[in-house]
C-alpha cells in the first residue's frame, strides 16, 4: 500500500503513515489506540501476574515454580539485548501481537505444570516479553508524539498523559487478577486440581481476548522526528546487526542513560521485593496465605490510581522530578518501617497496617513506571527502541538475580539493600535532572 506523506512547515517533521484510517481520523485514532493498548495489557497481565504470584505456592516440587520464574527473567534479560533490532524489523504493532503468544503459552502450560511444559514456555516467554515491552514503549511514545503534533499540544504533557492512562489501567491487573484468584480458590484448596484447572482455563480465555485486541491497533512508526528524514538506505541500516551494536553502544555511552539506569535497577528490585519477599515475610505472617490476594489487590489498586494521577500531572522534567521525589519518599517510608520492625497488634488494625504498607509500595511503583517511561520517551527520541530495551534489560536482570539469590539473603539484609539502592538511585536521578535543566533543553523541561 502506498504511503501518504503530509507536508508541514520546516520546523514540523513529515508525518508518514500507511493506514488510510489514520489520515481520515488522526485525532481520534491516537486516543483510541491508547485505550485498546491499555485494555489489552490489562487482560493479558491480570492472567499472567496472578499465575506468577501462584508459582511458589502451586509448583513447589523441586522448586519448579521459582526456578521457572528465574529462567524466565534470565531469558527476558538476554533477549532484551536484541529486542530493539527485532522491533525495528517487525514494527511495533507486529511485535506486540507476536509478543502476546508467549503469555498465552505460559498460562496454558500451567494447566499441566512440569519441567517439560513450564521451563520451555518460560524461555520462550522471555523472548516474547522482551519484544512486547520494547514494542509497547515505542508504540505508546510514537502515538503520543504524533497526537501532540496533530493537535498542537505540549509533547511532554501528552507523553505523560498517555503513559498515565496506560500504567493506570495496566496496574489494575494485580487488583482484578488477585480477586479472580481469591474467588475461584476461596475454599482454601489452592493446590486442588479442580480449582486450579478452572482458574487457568478462565485466564486462558482472558489472555486470548487480550491478544485479539492487539490486532485492532493502527500501525505506528517507531521513528523519531528526525527519523522521518531518513532515506530507505538508512531504514535498512537501522535493521542490521551492526546498527544494533551501534545503538547499544551509543545508548550506554550517553551520560543521561547512565544516570537513569540506577533508578531502572531499583524499579526491578522493587518488583522482585514485592513478589518474593513482602508477601512471604510481611503479609503471610500477619494475615495468612489467604490475605496475599487481598494485599496484592490493594497494591494494584493504589498502583493504578497513582499511575493515572502521575500521568495527568506530568508535563516535563520539573514535574517528573517532583513526582519521582514523592514516590521515592513513599517507598522509603515502607522500608524504614520494616527495618525498625514496627508493627501493630494483630486484629483489624494489624491487617489494615499491612494493607497500608502494600498501598504505599503500589504508590511508589505507579510513580516509577509512569515517570521512567515518560522520561525515556522525552530524552531519547533518536532511539526509542534502544532506550526501552535498556529499561527491560536492567529490570529483568535484577528480577532474575533476586529470584535466584533470595533464598540465601535474609529479609532484613534485603530491606537494607533496597534502602541503599533507593537512596543512590534517587541521587543519580537528581543529578540527571540538574544536568538536563542546566543544558536548558526546551524539549525536556517545562
Amino acid at each position: 500500500m502506498a504511503s501518504a506523506i503530509t507536508h508541514r512547515d520546516e520546523e514540523t517533521p513529515l508525518v508518514i503513515t500507511d493506514e488510510p484510517s489514520l489520515q481520515l481520523q488522526p485525532h481520534k485514532s491516537h486516543t483510541r489506540d491508547v485505550h485498546i493498548l491499555s485494555l489489552a495489557f490489562l487482560l493479558i497481565f491480570l492472567a499472567y501476574a496472578a499465575a506468577q504470584n501462584l508459582q511458589s505456592t502451586l509448583n513447589t516440587e523441586e522448586d519448579l515454580g521459582t526456578t521457572s520464574l528465574g529462567i524466565l527473567y534470565l531469558s527476558f534479560t538476554f533477549f532484551s539485548v536484541f529486542a530493539s533490532l527485532v522491533v525495528r524489523i517487525l514494527g511495533s504493532k507486529n511485535a506486540l501481537i507476536i509478543g502476546t503468544s508467549g503469555y498465552w503459552l505460559y498460562v496454558a502450560a500451567n494447566l499441566k505444570p512440569n519441567w517439560y511444559t513450564l521451563v520451555p514456555t518460560s524461555m520462550f516467554l522471555g523472548f516474547c516479553a522482551s519484544i512486547l515491552w520494547v514494542g509497547q514503549g515505542t508504540y505508546l511514545t510514537s502515538t503520543a508524539r504524533s497526537h501532540a503534533i496533530n493537535n498542537n499540544l505540549h509533547e511532554g504533557a501528552v507523553i505523560g498523559d498517555f503513559n498515565g492512562e496506560f500504567w493506570g489501567v495496566y496496574a489494575l491487573n494485580q487488583f482484578i487478577g488477585n480477586l479472580i484468584t481469591f474467588a475461584l480458590l476461596s475454599d482454601g484448596q489452592e493446590g486442588s486440581t479442580k480449582g486450579t484447572t478452572l482458574l487457568f482455563v478462565v485466564f486462558l480465555f482472558v489472555t486470548t481476548f487480550g491478544a485479539i485486541l492487539m490486532c485492532f491497533l493502527h500501525k505506528r512508526s517507531g521513528n523519531s522526528k528526525e527519523g522521518y528524514k531518513h532515506s530507505e538506505a538508512d531504514a535498512g541500516e537501522s535493521k542490521s546487526l551492526k546498527s544494533l551494536c551501534r545503538s547499544l553502544t551509543s545508548v550506554l555511552s550517553d551520560v543521561k542513560m547512565l544516570l537513569i539506569i540506577p533508578l531502572i535497577a531499583y524499579s526491578g528490585l522493587q518488583h522482585a521485593f514485592v513478589w518474593a519477599e513482602f508477601t512471604k515475610y510481611v503479609v503471610t505472617p500477619a494475615i495468612g496465605v489467604s490475605g496475599v490476594g487481598i494485599a496484592m489487590a490493594a497494591y494494584g489498586a493504589f498502583d493504578g490510581i497513582c499511575s493515572l494521577a502521575a500521568g495527568r500531572l506530568t508535563s516535563g522534567l520539573t514535574s517528573i522530578t517532583s513526582i519521582v521525589s514523592f514516590g521515592a519518599f513513599a517507598q522509603a517510608v515502607v522500608l524504614i518501617l520494616l527495618l525498625l520492625n514496627f508493627s501493630i497488634s494483630s486484629g483489624f488494625l494489624g491487617n489494615l497496617y499491612v494493607l497500608f504498607l502494600a498501598a504505599l509500595l503500589g504508590i511508589g511503583n505507579g510513580v516509577l513506571m509512569t515517570q521512567l517511561n515518560a522520561l525515556l520517551g522525552m530524552l531519547f527520541k533518536h532511539d526509542m527502541e534502544g532506550a526501552f530495551a535498556q529499561l527491560k534489560i536492567w529490570q529483568s536482570a535484577i528480577i532474575a538475580i533476586v529470584f535466584f539469590a533470595a533464598p540465601y539473603i535474609s529479609f532484613q539484609s534485603f530491606t537494607i539493600i533496597m534502602l541503599v539502592v533507593l537512596c543512590l538511585s534517587f541521587c543519580s536521578f537528581l543529578w540527571l535532572a540538574l544536568k538536563v535543566v542546566n543544558a536548558s533543553s526546551p524539549s525536556t523541561t517545562e
